[in-house]
C-alpha cells in the first residue's frame, strides 16, 4: 500500500510533508509541478534570498511542505535560465553577501498564467472533492 502512510511525517523524494494526523499522502509529483510558481509568487511579493523563501514556504504551510536546499537552488537556476528571475548580491549579513532574487516582467507574465491555471484546476478538483 504505497499511497498511505502511518507515521506523522513522510519524506517524498526531495520534499518533506508533515501529515499532522492525516493518513492521506500528497504525492510529490503534484507539488513538484507547481514549485516554480510557488517560488515565483513569493519573489513577486518582494525580492528574497533562498533561505528566506524556504522558511516562508514552511511557515505558510504550517510545516506541511518543506523544500530542501538543493531543490530550491535547482529551481532558481531553472527560473534564471528561463529569464523569469534575476539574482543580485545584497548587503553583507552575518559575514557574507546574500544572493537575492527578483522577478522579471517575463516572470510576472508567466506567474499570471500559472495563477489562472491554479484557479481553474482548483475549480475542477472542487467539483469532485465532495465525493466522500
Amino acid at each position: 500500500m504505497t499511497d498511505r502512510v502511518i507515521s506523522s511525517k513522510i519524506t517524498l523524494s526531495d520534499r518533506t510533508v508533515n501529515k499532522q494526523g492525516s493518513d492521506t499522502m500528497v504525492r510529490s509529483d503534484i507539488i513538484r509541478g507547481h514549485l516554480d510558481s510557488i517560488i515565483l509568487r513569493l519573489i513577486f511579493e518582494r525580492d528574497r534570498y533562498g533561505y528566506e523563501i524556504s522558511k516562508e514556504i514552511s511557515l505558510r504551510t504550517d510545516n506541511r511542505f518543506q523544500v530542501k536546499e538543493a531543490t530550491l537552488y535547482a529551481v532558481f537556476q531553472r527560473l534564471e535560465k528561463k529569464e523569469f528571475i534575476q539574482s543580485y548580491l545584497g548587503n553583507v549579513s552575518q559575514g557574507a553577501k546574500r544572493k537575492y532574487y527578483k522577478i522579471t516582467k517575463l516572470g510576472k507574465a508567466y506567474l499570471t498564467e500559472m495563477i489562472d491555471e491554479w484557479i481553474e484546476t482548483k475549480r475542477i478538483i472542487d467539483i469532485f472533492s465532495d465525493a466522500r
